[in-house]
Order: structure tokens, then C-alpha cells, then sequence
């Protein structure tokens, strides 16, 4: 996911911390599942609509990535590797779910919305936002309604997903902090070191979400070799989601309610047609995975890297799945709308003969 660009203003991250925490207890008292990174979502989320100034430092930013990789990579034990062998189906099954969403929704852009049809395309594209942006802003797309479309689809599928998980039957109340033993002090300040000096090699690798991932995998390794046994504290935890939620809502600060609103309806569209979609394309998966359909559905479900991530820790889905098809899905992205849009590009030049 590509983040609003920081502040380092203290004022401008206290204000959206206080906020997310209102939102997180009013959400806690409302019984909501996910409350912890629902509710300072919608919170700081309005906040910015209202015209305030919100931010999360991203020093603070960065450390709730690792908080949420090291919870992540927990998780991870022999038969999530066992898994693994047969990951491959779904990410054919994806590839086409991705493919759909993208026709689908390009259509309904250009047709209902008044998109042209590159803008409608770049619009519809389920993820990958910094390369989708790049790509808008170099080649004379509608650049402002392409990014509170694509911004209207990460915020709807965030509180979209729990509830349509809970819809699905799955438990999600009392675990969004891991249980188990917790690790030592000294355990923490190593996973810690390792989880950045492996995120920096990523970055270099242009690897996705890479302190996330890198924290994810030290974790990961750590608990295959049973290096290490236990889990964070779930305080801690329980913090980096309030802090994700936060970072979330931020990305509607400086947007006027006007902007928001014209773009509303068409990033509703999109949600609806991508969580229809991959809701489809989840069934047979589920199916031939054994694995409960609301699981695979995080998997496919188009919304943030870091997002679906710390969900699929809530859901309990099987450690890694989650991350393997949000980034294949990445990888499909950026191949699929490069050719895609060669093709509207024909078919303009063809057009205008």
C-alpha cells in the first residue's frame, strides 16, 4: 500500500493516536469485532474528513510493521509449512479473480461513471496503489478521482471483511492478541534487530511492505527452529493495531467531503464487485484446501498488503497464506495492467483512425 506522506509534527500524531484510541474504545463497547484496528479506521478516517490534520510518525509507522510481522511469524509451525505444496492452486484461482475484477469493474467505470476508459482501468486495479499512481501521474490520467476511488476501496474492504468473515461463521472475538507464552525481554530486542536488518535488505530487494515482511520472516524462522517459543505481549500487539488503524484513517486527510463524495460511489462499486469476485474465486479454493471459506477470503480480498495481513493473524488463518497471495497478487498487477492498458492504448490509436 502506498501511505500518505508523513508528518513528523508530534501535535499532528498525538491528535490521530487520541483519536484512534476513541474510535478503538467506542468500537470495543459497541462489540465489534476487530475493534482495535475498526475503530480508530473510521475515527481518524472522519477526522480527516472534517478537515484536521492527521498523521502518524513514521518512525512509529515502521514499528508497528515489525510488532505486526513478529506476531505474524509466530504463528508459523509445521503444518502451515506442510501447506505450503499446495498454495499454487490458489494463486491460479486469484490470477483470475484479479483478472476479473479489473474487466468488471473498468466497464462499470467507464459506463456508469464517466471514466475514460485508461483512468476507469487504472481506477479498478485491485492493489499495488504506488505503482498504479506512477503510472496515472506519467501518462495524463485522471489522477485525483483515480486516487479517492482506489483510497474509497482500501477503507470499505477494511471494515468489509471482518463482518463478512463473522458473516461466514468464523470466531473473531478474544484473539487479536496471540496467545501463548511470552518471550523474553532479551528474545524481543534480537527479533527486533534481525526483523530490520532484514526489512533494510528487502527494501533494497523492492520487496513489498519490507519491514512487515522482513520482521515476518525472522519470526517465522525463529519459531520453525524453536529458537524462540512465545508470542509478544499482547499490549504490544494490541498498540501496533491501534496504530495501523490510525495510518489507515490518514489517508483521507486534506480530502475535502466534496472530493469524497465524488468518488464514493465509484469506489463502493469496486468494493462491491472485488469482494463479490473474490468471494467466487474463494469457494473452490476453500474447497480444495480444506480451509474455511472466510480465510481464503482475506487471502483474496484486494485491500492492503499490511491490512489483510494482521487480519488473516485475527482470523487465524494458516501463517503466510495470507501474505504469499496478497503478494502474487502484487506480482500479477504488475504485469496484467501493463498489458491491459497497451491494449486500451490500441484500441484508442485504432479509434482515432
Amino acid at each position: 500500500m502506498r501511505w500518505p506522506i508523513p508528518s513528523l509534527a508530534p501535535r499532528d500524531t498525538v491528535l490521530t493516536l487520541a483519536t484512534g484510541g476513541f474510535g478503538a474504545l467506542l468500537f470495543w463497547w459497541l462489540n465489534a469485532p476487530v475493534y482495535m484496528l475498526l475503530g480508530p479506521v473510521i475515527a481518524v478516517s472522519l477526522l480527516g474528513l472534517m478537515g484536521v490534520r492527521t498523521a502518524v510518525d513514521p518512525r512509529l509507522r515502521d514499528a508497528c510493521f515489525i510488532v505486526l510481522g513478529i506476531a505474524v511469524g509466530a504463528g508459523f509451525n509445521q503444518d502451515a509449512v506442510n501447506a505450503m505444496v499446495r498454495w499454487p492452486l490458489a494463486f491460479v484461482f486469484m490470477t483470475g479473480v484479479i483478472w476479473g475484477i479489473m474487466a468488471v469493474c473498468r466497464w462499470m467505470l467507464a459506463r456508469y461513471f464517466g471514466f475514460d476508459a485508461r483512468s476507469a482501468l487504472l481506477a479498478s486495479a485491485p492493489g499495488h496503489l504506488s505503482f498504479v499512481m506512477a503510472i496515472a501521474s506519467d501518462g495524463g490520467s485522471d489522477v485525483p478521482r483515480i486516487s479517492i476511488t482506489q483510497s474509497v476501496r482500501l477503507l470499505a474492504l477494511t471494515i468489509v471483511v471482518p463482518f463478512a468473515a463473522l458473516l461466514m461463521g468464523v470466531d473473531m472475538t478474544g484473539n487479536i492478541a496471540p496467545a501463548g507464552a511470552g518471550m523474553g525481554v532479551l528474545s524481543i530486542f534480537v527479533m527486533i534487530f534481525a526483523a530490520v536488518l532484514v526489512g533494510l535488505i528487502f527494501a533494497r530487494l523492492s520487496v513489498p511492505a519490507p519491514l512487515l515482511m522482513g520482521a515476518m520472516v525472522v519470526s517465522a524462522i525463529a519459531h520453525l527452529t524453536k529458537l524462540e517459543t512465545g508470542v509478544l505481549p499482547g499490549w504490544l500487539t494490541l498498540i501496533a493495531y491501534l496504530v495501523l488503524g490510525c495510518l489507515i484513517g490518514t489517508r483521507f486527510s486534506g480530502i475535502t467531503p466534496a472530493r469524497f463524495v465524488s468518488g464514493l460511489g465509484a469506489g463502493l462499486a469496486i468494493t462491491g464487485v472485488a469482494v463479490g469476485l473474490a468471494g467466487l474465486g474463494a469457494v473452490p479454493v476453500a474447497w480444495a484446501l480444506g480451509m474455511p471459506l472466510g480465510h481464503v477470503l482475506v487471502a483474496f480480498a484486494p485491500g492492503g498488503l499490511e491490512t489483510m495481513i494482521a487480519l488473516g493473524a485475527v482470523l487465524a488463518v494458516v501463517p503466510g497464506f495470507v501474505a504469499a497471495c496478497h503478494i502474487m497478487r502484487l506480482v500479477v498487477l504488475s504485469v496484467l495492467l501493463p498489458a491491459m492498458l497497451s491494449r486500451v492504448a490500441k484500441q484508442e490509436q485504432r479509434a482515432a483512425e
